[in-house]
């Protein structure tokens, strides 16, 4: 049983950061997603307006 708490412990710490890390890396890369939706939203109404697009 010692060897089972000490094996439990060990493996708690090395993992302890490690979905810190995995959340803050994927909310960067669903930040940079979203921006670039953005960016082509915003294309997509520039070039509507400017090639004169009726939004009636």
């Amino acid at each position: 049983m010692r060897k089972f708490l000490l094996f439990k412990e060990i493996y708690v710490e090395a993992f302890k950061d490690w979905t810190y890390r995995l959340l803050k890396k994927y909310f960067k890369a669903y930040s940079w997603f979203c921006f670039a939706l953005l960016l082509v939203v915003i294309y997509a109404f520039v070039y509507r307006v400017s090639t004169g697009f009726a939004f009636v």
